[in-house]
C-alpha cells in the first residue's frame, strides 16, 4: 500500500485520457466499441472502484476482519481487472460482429469457439485474459520488488522468478494462436519488414527480465517489463494498422483510421489540447515519481 499509494490514482488519468482521446479522434470507434462492449465495460468500471474502495476504506477501522475483507476485494478486483483487459485486447485483435451500420453486439460467451458467432469470452480471448494477468502478475511483483526491502522483496522477486517461465510460454502461445486465427496479422511484417524489430524487442526485454530478476537488479527488471508490455501493445498495433476494429464477419465493414476519423478541424484543435494534456499529465507525473522515489518503510502512520 505504501508503495502504490502515492501514484495509483494518478495512473488511472491514462485510462480516462484513452477514452477521451477515443471520443475526439475517432468518434465512430468510440461509439461503436462502447456499445457493442457496454456489459464488460460496466463491469470494468465496478472493478475500477472496488480497487479505490480497497485501498481507500481498509484504514477507516483498526480491525483483522474489516482489512482482510477489504484487502481481498482489492485483490480481487485487481485480478479480475487483468483479465477483462486483456480479454478486450484479444476482442480487438480476433474482430467483432460489426454489422453494415458499423454497430455490434456480443454477448459475454456463446460455445467458446472463434468463429462468426462470437462471444466476449472464448478460448483466444480468455487466453488474451490469462496472458495479462501473468504478465501484471510479474509486473506489480517487480515493482514492489524495486520499492521495498527485507522479506517482502524476497517475495515479490520469487513471485517474478515463477512467473517468468509461464509468461515466456504463453507469449509464444499468444503468437502461435494468433496467427492461426488471423494469418493477415503478418501481413504489415511482411510488407515493411522493420516491424520485427518489435519481436525481436518482446523477447529481448524477457531475456533482460530474467537478468535483472536473477541478478537481483530490481529496478533494470522492472523497466524491461515495462518494455516488453509496450512492446507488446505496439506490435498488435502494427499488426492490424489502418484497422481499429476489424469485423468478423465481413472484412469491408472493419472500423479504420480513415472511416472513423473526426473532420479536420476537429483533429486539429483536438490535437493542440491533447499535446498540452500530455505536457501536464507527464509533468504531474515525473514530480510524484520522483518526490516518492527510492524504498518505502511499513514505519509510521498511514500509506
Amino acid at each position: 500500500m505504501r508503495a502504490i499509494g502515492p501514484v495509483w490514482d494518478g495512473n488511472e488519468v491514462w485510462l480516462l485520457a484513452a477514452g477521451g482521446t477515443l471520443y475526439f479522434a475517432f468518434p465512430l470507434l468510440y461509439a461503436s466499441s462502447f456499445s457493442g462492449f457496454y456489459l464488460p465495460l460496466m463491469i470494468v468500471l465496478w472493478l475500477l472502484m472496488l480497487r479505490g474502495i480497497g485501498i481507500e476504506l481498509r484504514a477507516h477501522m483498526d480491525n483483522p476482519v474489516w482489512r482482510g475483507f477489504l484487502d481481498f476485494v482489492f485483490w480481487g478486483s485487481s485480478v479480475l481487472l487483468t483479465i477483462f483487459f486483456g480479454a478486450a485486447l484479444g476482442n480487438v485483435v480476433r474482430g467483432v460482429p460489426l454489422g453494415a451500420d458499423q454497430y455490434f453486439f456480443e454477448p459475454l460467451w456463446t460455445d467458446f469457439r472463434v468463429g462468426t458467432d462470437n462471444g466476449i469470452l472464448d478460448w483466444y480471448t480468455v487466453l488474451s485474459g490469462v496472458i495479462a494477468l501473468v504478465t501484471l502478475t510479474a509486473h506489480g511483483a517487480l515493482y514492489i520488488a524495486a520499492k521495498t526491502e527485507g522479506d517482502l522483496n524476497l517475495r515479490a522477486r520469487t513471485t517474478a522468478k515463477y512467473a517468468w517461465p509461464l509468461q515466456l510460454a504463453l507469449t509464444v502461445a499468444a503468437l502461435a494462436a494468433t496467427v492461426s486465427i488471423r494469418p493477415g496479422v503478418l501481413d504489415n511484417y511482411k510488407h515493411h519488414m522493420v516491424g520485427f524489430v518489435i519481436p525481436v524487442l518482446v523477447f529481448g526485454s524477457l531475456a533482460v527480465m530474467l537478468h535483472g530478476i536473477l541478478k537481483r537488479a530490481d529496478r533494470l527488471a522492472f523497466l524491461a517489463s515495462c518494455t516488453y508490455i509496450v512492446c507488446m501493445l505496439v506490435g498488435a498495433a502494427f499488426a492490424l494498422y489502418p484497422v481499429l476494429l476489424p469485423a468478423s464477419t465481413d472484412p469491408a465493414r472493419s472500423i479504420t483510421i480513415y472511416n472513423a476519423a473526426a473532420g479536420h478541424h476537429g483533429l486539429s484543435v483536438g490535437l493542440v489540447w491533447w499535446i498540452l494534456g500530455m505536457i501536464l499529465a507527464l509533468g504531474y507525473f515525473f514530480f510524484v515519481y520522483r518526490m516518492f522515489r527510492g524504498k518505502v518503510r511499513i514505519e509510521g502512520e498511514g500509506y
